[in-house]
């Protein structure tokens, strides 16, 4: 199964393979050579196809719980000065995505959307200081019952050149659903109230939708 982000893309890539695949045979005289490109080649798809995985899930909503949006590594947990919209202290839960992860970014907790802004911005790892600011970006802000409003921020790697963002201001929003996709690698930020009872630990792997972040 995959993600409707990932269709043309998978079709385009897959005609390219398919058409570079009969060039090779035609013109490539060596076999080392033609077997090398073809097996290039079939890379280059299935890295495609895996990187558009939407795998079925059998997920459940909990109202007192905040989920992983993303799959991906936890790679911060502290408390830090939310600038954008809170303008005060918040619990900060980031994850990181590498580009063999699933991209599917689903909404940590189920409520109404009163905030959704793009950002566009630098391309800096991840992983750096000045990413959340600076980098191509997205941020939602979903009123749950428990939670209040918690802020997740979609945020641009290196490599990723094209975030989605599905979430529209006023929307009624069910917890697990899609809220976007960012293309090729980056990281999610998660903004809870401090008083939110952490669940994970720093480099604990986690899956989107399923794995909890944190409780009431």
């Amino acid at each position: 199964m995959f993600h409707k982000e990932g269709h043309k893309i998978i079709i385009i890539t897959f005609f390219i393979v398919i058409g570079a695949a009969l060039a090779v045979n035609q013109f490539v005289t060596l076999e080392w050579l033609r077997m090398l490109l073809l097996i290039t080649l079939i890379v280059l798809l299935v890295l495609v196809l895996q990187f558009f995985r939407n795998p079925k899930r059998n997920f459940s909503t909990d109202k007192n719980q905040v989920l992983s949006p993303v799959d991906g590594k936890v790679v911060v947990i502290e408390e830090v000065f939310e600038k954008e919209y809170f303008k005060d202290k918040r619990l900060q839960i980031s994850v990181f995505m590498n580009p063999l992860n699933v991209h599917v970014t689903r909404y940590p907790v189920g409520g109404d959307v009163t905030f959704s802004k793009y950002h566009p911005g630098k391309y800096l790892v991840a992983w750096h200081p000045k990413a959340s600011e600076e980098n191509e970006r997205t941020t939602v802000v979903v009123k749950s019952e428990e939670f209040g409003e918690v802020l997740h921020r979609q945020i641009a790697g290196a490599l990723a050149k094209r975030i989605v963002n599905y979430a529209e201001e006023g929307q009624n929003v069910t917890q697990t659903n899609d809220s976007g996709f960012i293309k090729f690698g980056s990281r999610v930020d998660v903004f809870l109230p401090l008083d939110a009872n952490v669940q994970v630990s720093l480099n604990e792997k986690v899956k989107g939708g399923l794995s909890v972040l944190a409780t009431t």
